[in-house]
């Protein structure tokens, strides 16, 4: 009878074992902030609802944007009859190179004189993914990277997962709802000599706030002094000001004055590319054979991550950025959703003040891109989710391309109640 039971506990202890699975210890994630957002937007079926967390462009009518020249450079690539292969591991030349260009200029020296390691990348946070694991393995004076206080959400996870540490610097003013631009150039002072610093180079991303152009000389000057390095990301250029130029204002300066630089970009934004995941990172070297060494480590660090990177949207690119005809139908079409965004700027803080709403609303207007801080608090966010179906982060956060002709009188009055506690 004892051996028939100890058989028995074998056999369910030998069961429990085998159905035991070896992930049984894995704990549920939190949700992704922004997901969550687009997620509750979905579940709700109010006709008023509207979403402001997505961060991506929407037209008047509220709906997704594939821009003309898009459109005109697929007839293009089709009509070639292009084949499929591979890539080469750090992409297309003819993209990577029409990519520096538009970032750095034409006259660029670095690029006159071949001196910009370049590669194509998955999107904007690819490029960011790879500067941080090259930083990481091959900067020799610092293994920490500060960021604005607050900056994209992204960016923590990309650097940590990279091997990097990383630390903060003051970037946005609560009482203001501006750039705290003495607490940004003292910590940047105080920062370890050589040191990484993240800056975004347009279009600050949460709060829609930019340095002013000598307010970015000063930046360049203190850089400079403590002998830090400047890693741009540059997500948004064209989209925020519409001008390309003048949004490459901040990287163009830093390599004039001499820096090093590294630089990622995405064409997410700017040519409405988001699920053709199109980015470039690319770093200045000292010398076109310096350079060819930096390319060799950066072909190292790319090839066990994703072997080679994606090929139609480059094409599509390309062949925007290398059409003199195209490219300039792609200027006036990023001035125009530029414009379209600055226009609801201006709308939403007159309908706000016009209802007398309770504070100061200028940062509306000057803030600049696809993104608004609003100064809301996380009472008043929940309160409009829950009584007036207007979905945004928690922060206050807003992506004004969610607003347009139809809903911005709508959500202007729901913010207005909510910060007068009548919602």
């Amino acid at each position: 009878m004892l051996a028939i039971s100890r058989r028995s506990i074998a056999k369910t202890t030998t069961s429990t074992l085998r159905n035991a699975s070896v992930w049984a210890a894995v704990a549920q994630g939190p949700p992704d902030p922004i997901l969550g957002v687009t997620e509750a937007f979905k579940a709700d079926n109010d006709s008023r609802k509207i979403n402001l967390g997505v961060g991506a462009y929407r037209d008047d009518a509220g709906k997704p944007y594939v821009l003309p020249s898009v459109k005109k450079a697929e007839e293009i690539i089709t009509s070639r009859m292009g084949d499929k292969e591979y890539l080469p591991i750090t992409g297309g030349s003819d993209f990577t190179q029409l990519a520096a260009k538009l970032a750095y200029g034409a006259d660029s020296l670095p690029l006159k004189e071949n001196r910009i390691a370049v590669t194509q990348s998955i999107s904007g946070t690819g490029a960011l993914r790879i500067g941080g694991a090259f930083l990481a393995r091959w900067y020799p004076h610092s293994k920490t990277i500060y960021l604005p206080t607050p900056s994209w959400g992204n960016h923590t996870p990309i650097f940590r997962d990279s091997g990097l540490e990383v630390k903060g610097y003051r970037y946005f003013d609560k009482a203001t709802v501006g750039l705290d631009f003495k607490g940004l150039i003292e910590d940047l002072k105080n920062a370890p000599s050589k040191s990484i610093v993240l800056l975004h180079a347009c279009a600050h991303n949460p709060t829609g706030i930019d340095p002013t152009p000598e307010q970015w000389k000063e930046i360049s000057d203190v850089v400079k002094e403590k002998e830090l390095f400047p890693f741009f990301d540059m997500a948004y250029q064209g989209f925020a000001s519409g001008n390309t130029n003048r949004d490459a204002f901040a990287l163009r300066h830093f390599v004039k004055e001499g820096h090093q630089v590294a630089l990622a970009q995405s064409f997410a934004k700017n040519m409405g590319l988001y699920g053709e995941r199109v980015g470039a990172f690319s770093l200045t070297a000292s010398s076109p054979d310096e350079r060819a060494r930096v390319d060799s480590q950066l072909k190292i660090v790319i090839r066990p991550m994703y072997s080679n990177p994606p090929l139609h949207g480059a094409r599509i690119a390309a062949t925007i950025l290398g059409e003199p005809t195209l490219y300039s139908q792609w200027e006036t079409e990023v001035q125009g959703m530029a414009d379209r965004i600055i226009s609801m700027r201006e709308r939403l803080f007159d309908t706000l003040t016009g209802l007398q709403t309770p504070g100061e609303w200028g940062h509306i207007k000057s803030q600049i891109g696809m993104f608004s801080f609003t100064g809301l608090n996380a009472n008043q966010t929940k309160a409009l989710a829950e009584k007036a179906h207007i979905y945004m982060t928690a922060d206050g956060r807003i992506s004004m391309a969610g607003l347009n002709a139809k809903n911005i009188t709508y959500f202007a009055e729901s913010v207005s109640k909510a910060v007068k506690g009548h919602l």
